[in-house]
């Protein structure tokens, strides 16, 4: 490992930048933190991804605790996250599929909402979710529910200004074609989702109408090899579908509103 990776190595277990950790290399270390910098470079010599081996994820404004229970944030999505904080910072939203809850404590910090519901299947993944709502303490409250998709939604007859979802929309045989790193440390359940890789996002576009208000907005995170599919599944189901390109130029984002 170069010396300015084990600088990265050291920026994020101690909390600084990489370039303070390089000006104050030479500065005395207490052993706790050298202990877990020395365990973080062997995870990372061995292969496993960087946030998991610092346990430390950037996601917008935020500084998120990170580990193998959760899907590591990618910057796509803090396009979604941008998208909707454009068309509303008002309201109750739910965030489903919320992993790491990275998209509903980044909501929560930067709009204005009354309340961000965030859903997720994995009773791990949702622990993680709450010790990063500890750790935010965002001013707008976040409720972290456990369940499949849209189910924990239903009981209360709420209703919702948007619903927004970076769901899994990998095919098997995509994701035995990612990077080993990938596949090695990253959790399955929230990558693949059947064999045409949109079983998720069809459940969302078959159960959203029913939860949003009149005006309220569905916003997806998608596969970039899809949109013409996910537009027309949007279509079956009654949306009319806009497709946004990221920060790559690839289709990544649909967003539906519904009518009124």
């Amino acid at each position: 490992m170069s010396d300015r990776s084990r600088s990265n190595v050291w920026a994020a277990v101690s909390g600084t930048t990489a370039g303070e950790a390089w000006l104050r290399r030479d500065e005395p270390k207490s052993p706790e933190l050298l202990v877990r910098y020395q365990d973080a470079v062997a995870q990372v010599e061995r292969g496993v991804p960087f946030a998991y081996a610092v346990g430390r994820v950037g996601f917008r404004t935020l500084d998120l605790a990170i580990d193998r229970r959760a899907l590591i944030p990618r910057p796509e999505t803090e396009g979604l996250v941008g998208l909707v904080l454009a068309r509303c910072v008002i309201g109750r939203v739910a965030d489903i599929g919320t992993g790491s809850g990275c998209i509903a404590l980044a909501l929560a910090v930067e709009g204005q909402f009354d309340k961000i519901v965030a859903v997720e299947h994995s009773p791990a993944a949702a622990a993680l979710a709450r010790e990063n709502v500890k750790r935010i303490g965002p001013k707008t409250p976040v409720e972290i529910r456990e369940g499949n998709l849209l189910a924990p939604l239903l009981a209360n007859g709420e209703r919702f200004r948007a619903i927004v979802a970076n769901p899994p929309y990998l095919t098997t045989a995509e994701y035995e074609e990612l990077d080993p790193s990938v596949r090695a440390f990253e959790p399955r359940e929230a990558l693949v989702s059947g064999n045409d890789g949109l079983v998720a996002t069809r459940a969302l576009f078959a159960g959203a109408a029913a939860l949003l208000e009149p005006g309220g907005l569905l916003a997806l995170e998608i596969d970039e090899r899809r949109d013409v599919a996910v537009r027309q599944l949007g279509r079956d189901h009654g949306w009319s579908v806009d497709i946004f390109n990221d920060l790559f130029d690839r289709p990544r984002y649909a967003l539906s509103i519904k009518e009124a």
